[in-house]
């Protein structure tokens, strides 16, 4: 019996799943980090900075949600507050302004939705991070490493390209909320995971991403040699793209309108 969609948000979730502070530490050289939003608070469940790519500066940006039960509290399960999200435009901008090109990694079940971060304006951080980057003139590109949920996910994602990993998910909310909001009963996730599409083939033939991403030796250093390889290629193409700001806007405004392979691939 094949893996069900319920099965491979358990994967997404799996503690032993490389984090985003995984994937900076082995595919970049002289990470940099960069704090706080230089409005209330530095948040720990974003991590990001500059570093060099194959020699090439970049800005790189991850939400991270630890590994140890002592991480995970400290960065909040990967669940951001509105300051995460406005340190990660203030470093996408600095890119701007640099001519850096940004590359994403999220991994997050969603946006912290707690009674402080909506005082600080959460919704309003995610929608100017939608906003500002669909004009950024440099290359973006996003990668779903574990858990893509709803606009805490989204404001991230505003890319070029978008690719996810064979075992990630991306979704609008969760199945546990999508159950408890249609049946009342959060216990019926593994049915609202079928009905939501959040695979990363389901994404693929939805044309919200560009590429699958084979998990094999997921952690090893030949798994990230080839994403490397991969982003170094692809960043290249990307430097040299034409009217990047309008096929940007172009590939947002063509989601859902027609469907596409679902071949996977790296």
């Amino acid at each position: 019996m094949g893996q069900t969609p319920y099965d491979r948000v358990k994967q997404a979730r799996s503690i032993n799943r490389p984090t985003g502070g995984d994937y900076i530490r082995n595919i970049f050289t002289n990470f940099i980090e960069l704090h706080g939003d230089r409005r209330f608070s530095d948040d720990a469940a974003i991590v990001g900075g500059i570093a060099r790519l194959d020699g090439t500066p970049v800005t790189v940006i991850a939400i991270d949600k630890g590994h140890t039960t002592k991480e995970r509290v400290a960065k909040n399960f990967g669940a951001p507050h509105p300051e995460g999200y406005r340190k990660a435009l203030r470093l996408m901008k600095q890119a701007e302004k640099f001519g850096r090109p940004i590359v994403c990694f999220i991994d997050t079940s969603g946006a912290y939705c707690g009674i402080g971060a909506e005082e600080r304006g959460q919704g309003q951080a995610i929608a100017e991070n939608l906003m500002e980057m669909t004009t950024l003139c440099v290359p973006i590109i996003s990668i779903l490493i574990g858990e893509g949920g709803s606009g805490g996910a989204l404001a991230l994602a505003v890319a070029d390209r978008v690719y996810m990993m064979q075992n990630s998910v991306y979704s609008v909310i969760s199945p546990e909320g999508c159950a408890s909001i249609l049946w009342k009963d959060s216990a019926k996730a593994e049915a609202a995971a079928a009905s939501l599409r959040l695979t990363a083939e389901d994404a693929k033939f939805l044309g919200i991403i560009e590429k699958v991403l084979s998990e094999k030796e997921i952690g090893t250093k030949p798994f990230y040699d080839r994403l490397r390889a991969m982003l170094i290629e692809d960043l290249a193409q990307l430097t040299e793209e034409p009217e990047l700001i309008q096929k940007r806007y172009e590939r947002f405004r063509k989601i859902g309108s027609e469907t596409k392979s679902t071949a996977v691939g790296q």
